[in-house]
């Protein structure tokens, strides 16, 4: 059980610190993971640009 509450506050932190980024620097992000869809960190940053409202 603490293994998965670990797991769950890493997590957080990851999309919390995808969330705090700037425009410019998610952008960075999303073009690196854009072959990468799949992926935790892709998802967590297409996202949070389509909730800004912004694209590549």
């Amino acid at each position: 059980m603490k293994r998965n509450a670990g797991a769950m506050k890493r997590l957080t932190q990851i999309e919390m610190s995808i969330i705090e980024l700037g425009d410019e620097d998610l952008l960075d992000l999303a073009d690196i993971y854009r072959d990468k869809s799949e992926t935790v960190i892709a998802q967590y940053a297409f996202a949070e640009m389509a909730r800004r409202k912004i694209s590549l």
